[in-house]
């Protein structure tokens, strides 16, 4: 009996400690507040809460191995963003509020942790083309840094923390949104696929694109005209278009570029696009920042003209389509599809296995308006879906009158494309039981089957969603900018922004998160230089447009180019190609169009040349590596088809 006392007792003891808050004078919790990761020489938050009865002042020091090294003090409560430590280790935080002080244990990492984690996912996939080891490799090894090094623990962290919080956390409900979105717009594809819609289309269309020639202009015009999202004209564009490509022996690769570079670029520069409220919020947080008074509307949109890399990579893609040259990796998967065709290379593995799983014998008719009508209602769903959820926030908010614009910018795009998809679902099966097509049962074994081709690519969504949550933790961003920063000159400023969102946006894999962190960061940065360098108004103005768009066109450039984005992943998984292989094959074409962005596009109007020349010699510049770098396709006629 003694010993079973003792045993509780000592347990007692071991759950009281490991429960023990940390060091202080009284049981009250401490009034501090680190962030849970420090890096060094990476400045940090501390938060100082009041404490009732404690006094209204506060002061903390931080000291290493019995060393002060910073203090702080000041009015409770407080927000201490500058906080840097300069050298990794572990260090001692004490507040003292009134006759009360509380003692905190902080870490701080080496600054190379944080590019570590997205550095490691992206190596794996290129070398051991196992997207979701990879970027479970690189989830991993963050939740390793955040816990510690328990190896383990950090194991399991990446499940019940990671993947949970991209789903549920902040921002959980718009990945939510996005995953359910693509679900269903795989179930609508299954369903009009049964239903002799997709043959219907291909017939149709097959009778204009009759040639690989006349096979990738049409899908880069569709990619133009599905402008509005960049998710549902990923997902359109490359399910639609897929069967046709195949038909002309286009290689997955060649339909998965043009699809991933039409989709993003063209949505980022739309004035009527799910980006556009997104953007614009963005731009006039940073002007109410600095008590600017200019609108941020006719502001972004006085931009879009130094936007060079969106619209360069337009027109490269419609130019490789329209001279069927190409080069480097894609010049040899063109090739393989044209003289062998063979749409995907050996060993590779689609992300999306739509076209093998939904293979239903069809002896009915085969009416292109099944597939349109549903595609036709999801485009248009979307568009209507943008005013009334941005007609609804403006009427709770007490804003009358308003327009247009207005309503697009307070939209909820996520809602938007899920009321879409759904109803492209619910026409398709409506036309299909209306038609006598297939029987009820029927519809939904394809539609299931549908959403079932969709599930792989949502495993890796989400991991990459993960991957940038480790991102934000480690702060990588942050990590970049102030690697950089030394760096800034007036006329420079636009190539810098432009290279360090690239940066960001290849590590972390999203564009909207890289626009979020350097928004507010580049506008104030472009009015502190200019003032500094007493630059002319007109001169200002150059720059501060020009940055802004280098913010935009640098996200997009480096999510084209991560193997961790979303986009880049959703382009591989409409147009059922390997996904290393979409990247493998983007890269050279990314990166060329991002050089004379850069070189003829970014430089020139940071030193005063007006961006209509930049534009004129930006544009020469692709027709020019087109010409003389791309080799002609080997085409039917060659290998005696035409």
């Amino acid at each position: 009996m003694h010993s079973r006392r003792s045993l509780v007792l000592g347990v007692a003891a071991v759950i009281l400690a490991f429960a023990s808050p940390g060091r202080s004078e009284d049981n009250q919790r401490s009034p501090l507040t680190p962030q849970r990761v420090i890096v060094a020489g990476i400045a940090t938050k501390f938060e100082v809460d009041a404490v009732s009865e404690s006094g209204s002042t506060f002061d903390m020091h931080i000291s290493r191995d019995g060393r002060n090294v910073a203090s702080y003090s000041g009015d409770l409560p407080a927000s201490l963003s500058e906080v840097i430590l300069a050298n990794s280790g572990r260090y001692e935080v004490s507040i003292h509020i009134g006759e009360r002080t509380w003692v905190t244990t902080v870490r701080v990492l080496p600054s190379i942790f944080t590019i570590l984690p997205p550095l490691l996912a992206i190596l794996m996939a290129l070398v051991f083309r196992q997207v979701v080891i990879a970027l479970f490799a690189g989830v991993w090894l963050g939740a390793f840094f955040v816990n510690d090094y328990a190896v383990i623990r950090s194991f399991f962290y990446v499940v019940d923390h990671y993947v949970v919080d991209s789903l549920g956390g902040e921002g959980g409900s718009d990945h939510v949104s996005i995953a359910i979105f693509t679900l269903l717009l795989g179930g609508m594809v299954g369903v009009f696929s049964r239903i002799g819609g997709t043959r219907g289309v291909v017939d149709v269309i097959s009778r204009l694109a009759t040639t690989p020639r006349r096979g990738q202009l049409a899908t880069w015009l569709m990619g133009i005209a599905v402008f509005f999202d960049d998710y549902t004209n990923t997902l359109i564009v490359g399910n639609t278009m897929r069967p046709i490509t195949d038909k002309l022996r286009i290689s997955r690769e060649k339909l998965s570029y043009i699809v991933d570079s039409t989709a993003a670029p063209v949505a980022c520069i739309a004035v009527i696009t799910s980006w556009i409220g997104f953007e614009i919020s963005l731009v006039k947080d940073a002007f109410d920042t600095l008590g600017l008074d200019r609108n941020p509307f006719t502001t972004f949109v006085a931009s879009i003209q130094y936007s060079f890399y969106p619209l360069m990579t337009l027109l490269f893609g419609a130019l490789i389509a329209i001279s069927t040259r190409d080069f480097g990796p894609m010049l040899t998967a063109e090739r393989r599809a044209r003289l062998k065709g063979d749409l995907l290379a050996e060993n590779a593995v689609p992300l999306s296995s739509i076209d093998t799983e939904i293979s239903f014998e069809f002896s009915g008719p085969a009416r292109w308006y099944n597939a349109a009508i549903p595609i036709v209602v999801v485009v248009i769903g979307t568009f209507v879906g943008l005013v009334l959820t941005g007609r609804s926030s403006l009427v709770e908010s007490g804003s009358d009158p308003y327009s247009l614009m207005d309503t697009i910018r307070e939209s909820n795009s996520f809602v938007a494309l899920l009321w879409s998809s759904l109803a492209g679902c619910v026409v398709a099966i409506v036309l299909g039981l209306t038609q006598r097509l297939a029987t009820l049962t029927e519809i939904m074994n394809a539609w299931v089957a549908g959403v079932k081709s969709m599930v792989a690519a949502i495993i890796i969504l989400v991991l990459a969603w993960c991957i940038g949550s480790v991102c934000s933790d480690l702060h990588t961003a942050d990590y970049l900018v102030a690697k950089v920063s030394g760096f800034l000159t007036p006329g420079m400023l636009p190539t810098i922004v432009f290279l360090v969102a690239a940066a960001i946006s290849f590590s972390t894999g999203t564009s909207w998160g890289t626009m979020t962190i350097l928004t507010p960061i580049s506008i104030p940065l472009v009015i502190r230089i200019s003032e500094l360098n007493a630059l002319a108004p007109g001169a200002q103005e150059v720059i501060l447009l020009s940055s802004i768009s280098a913010v935009l066109a640098g996200s997009v450039f480096g999510d084209h180019c991560s193997p961790i984005s979303d986009t880049t992943i959703m382009s591989s998984m409409a147009s059922g190609a390997d996904h290393i292989d979409h990247v493998r094959t983007q890269l050279p074409y990314a990166v060329s169009v991002a050089v004379i962005a850069v070189i003829l596009g970014y430089i020139p109007t940071g030193y005063n040349i007006p961006s209509v020349i930049a534009l004129l010699l930006c544009s020469v510049a692709v027709f020019v590596v087109i010409r003389i770098a791309g080799k002609p396709e080997t085409s039917y006629r060659d290998s005696g088809r035409e």
